[in-house]
C-alpha cells in the first residue's frame, strides 16, 4: 500500500512541475515580449518632438509641428496640410530610427578604425 501512495505522489509532483514549466514558457514566450513591445511603443510616443518625421498606424507620413499632452499635430505634405492625431496613433518615429541607424554605423566605423590601428601597430612590431 505504501508503494502505491508513493507512486501516486511522484506522479502528482511531476504533473505539478510540468504545469509550472508550461506557465513559465507561456510567460517568457508571450507575455514578456508583449510587455517589452508596449514599453518601446510608449517610449516612442513620449519621445516625439517638433520636426520629427513619423508614420501613423494608418500609414500617413508627415512631420510633427506641435506636441501636446495626448495629441500631436502633423504636417502631411508639401501643401502644408495639418492634421491632429492622438499619440497612440504613432506607428514609428522615422527620425529616431534614422538617428539610431546613424549611431550604429558610427560605432561600426569606430570599431573598424580601432581594429585597423591595432593591426597596423602589430605589423610595425
Amino acid at each position: 500500500m505504501f508503494h502505491i501512495l508513493s507512486a501516486a505522489a511522484a506522479e502528482t509532483s511531476s504533473m505539478i512541475i510540468m504545469i509550472v514549466a508550461m506557465i513559465a514558457m507561456v510567460y517568457f514566450m508571450m507575455i514578456r515580449p508583449e510587455k517589452k513591445r508596449k514599453k518601446e511603443a510608449e517610449e516612442t510616443r513620449a519621445s516625439i518632438k517638433n520636426g520629427h518625421k513619423v508614420t501613423t498606424i494608418g500609414g500617413i507620413v508627415g512631420t510633427v509641428v506641435d506636441v501636446k499632452e495626448d495629441t500631436f499635430v502633423m504636417e502631411t505634405s508639401a501643401d502644408r496640410v495639418r492634421v491632429e492625431f492622438q499619440k497612440w496613433a504613432i506607428s514609428t518615429n522615422d527620425t529616431a530610427n534614422e538617428e539610431a541607424k546613424a549611431e550604429a554605423k558610427r560605432r561600426e566605423e569606430e570599431k573598424a578604425k580601432e581594429k585597423a590601428k591595432k593591426k597596423a601597430a602589430k605589423e610595425k612590431k
